[in-house]
């Protein structure tokens, strides 16, 4: 019963850690073809225009996106997405215009939001402004975002939700750029989820093979302790038979033959 349930137990961490490697692989080969893609827009990217730090209310999340407009992000100096609270993290935004009319970038604006539910917002984050940054048709462009939150946020997994506002013949529209996790941890702190979960698991392991171990030794000290079985000799019956018999005429007949050897 023993090994049945430590091999049940093992069973589940190896599937466990197989569903989280295969998570990570996932998440990287995403972030790589973003990369990719922010790269060429780099090369290829027309007039950025001057960024500013203005505070214009441009009505952010009140618009949608237009049609043949793509937008992808790539966190350039932290792949793994772990913001340092009070820290500048910076992200740099890929914008492709597979349309027909030119497109005039505005601003650039993120929130923090609950994993569980984006209505409830944690920290709205700074917008940045661009006065003079277009992308003309079949062109794509790069735009850099800095934000930080707050040092004041407690260490935590968040979503964070990036929106880039942009006019089309004096039509506003945007496109959310990001909407995913990060781990916010404290400034100075070197011990993240991840670290902790790779421990924990790595540790469980360790506990549970010495356990299937243990138990394999028992039971091989359990067999070699077995003696071989000691068959009764026939003296021995035959003796406790005679004292049981005595008297009786098998005891009589045994004795007259005896006498008749003589």
């Amino acid at each position: 019963m023993m090994k049945i349930r430590v091999s049940f137990v093992l069973a589940l961490l190896l599937l466990s850690s197989s569903f989280f490697l295969q998570v990570a692989r996932c998440q990287s080969d995403s972030d790589s073809e973003d990369a990719e893609l922010v790269a060429e827009t780099v090369e290829e990217g027309g007039d950025l225009g001057i960024v500013d730090d203005d505070v214009q209310d441009f009505g952010i999340g009140n618009y949608s996106p237009a049609p043949g407009v793509e937008t992808v992000c790539v966190f350039p100096k932290n792949p793994t997405k772990v913001v340092v609270a009070g820290q500048e993290t910076e992200v740099l935004i890929g914008m492709k215009n597979e349309g027909d009319q030119h497109i005039k970038v505005l601003a650039v604006h993120a929130s923090v939001h609950l994993p569980f539910d984006h209505n409830m917002l944690v920290q709205n984050l700074s917008t940045q402004v661009f006065n003079n940054a277009s992308v003309p048709s079949s062109v794509q462009a790069t735009f850099p975002y800095i934000f930080a939150v707050s040092k004041f946020l407690q260490a935590g997994t968040f979503d964070l939700v990036g929106r880039i506002v942009y006019e089309i013949d004096q039509i506003p529209y945007e496109n959310t750029f990001y909407n995913g996790t990060i781990e916010v941890i404290e400034a100075g702190g070197l011990v993240s989820i991840e670290t902790v979960f790779l421990v924990s698991l790595g540790i469980s392991l360790l506990v549970f093979l010495g356990l299937w171990v243990r138990g394999q030794i028992q039971n091989l000290s359990k067999k070699t302790k077995k003696g071989p079985k000691v068959e009764t000799g026939t003296r021995s019956v035959d003796a406790s038979m005679d004292e049981w018999l005595e008297g009786t005429a098998y005891t009589q007949s045994k004795a007259s033959k005896l006498k008749k050897k003589k």
